[in-house]
């Protein structure tokens, strides 16, 4: 599983609608300078997100794009699927179906639960996380690892 600029993207785009969009539809152009982002990438993001449903656009003169749904109905879980983010661990050759193995064998690879299992732990917490949970700085450390960002830090001081 690897993150990538589509979901990255996504997530900082409607967070940023969410904050500077209630008065008025926000254009790309705002969103590309605010955030940095290339505004021919976010129009490739946005066709998806609309026919999501995720956001609506207003043309004319003031228009833009306007969540279509509170921000505290927006899951994080949902951006990802609109812009096609994998959020899949497992990486068995050719997929994995019930009872046919991952591969080419009738058998599961050997990490194969643990792949699944980071899977669904991302999953779930994507699930439960919206944009206003982005926005509202409700984002709190995660209880096992508060420092995470310090913990990578001495990883990479050790290598």
């Amino acid at each position: 599983m690897k993150l990538s600029t589509k979901g990255r993207y996504a997530v900082t785009a409607l967070a940023d609608i969410a904050l500077n969009g209630e008065a008025r539809p926000v254009t790309l152009a705002d969103i590309s300078r605010r955030q940095d982002i290339s505004l021919a990438y976010l129009e490739q993001l946005f066709v998806r997100l609309r026919r999501a449903g995720i956001v609506e656009s207003v043309r004319g003169p003031g228009g833009g794009y306007l969540l279509a749904r509170e921000p505290t109905e927006v899951r994080i879980a949902d951006i990802m699927a609109a812009v096609d983010e994998r959020l899949n661990a497992m990486s068995c050759a050719g997929g994995w179906e019930e009872g046919q193995g991952c591969g080419h064998s009738r058998e599961t690879c050997l990490t194969h639960n643990l792949w699944e299992q980071l899977s669904a732990h991302v999953h779930v917490f994507l699930s439960q996380t919206t944009i206003a949970d982005v926005i509202g700085k409700r984002m709190v450390p995660c209880p096992a690892v508060p420092d995470f960002t310090g913990l990578l830090e001495e990883e990479e001081a050790r290598a």
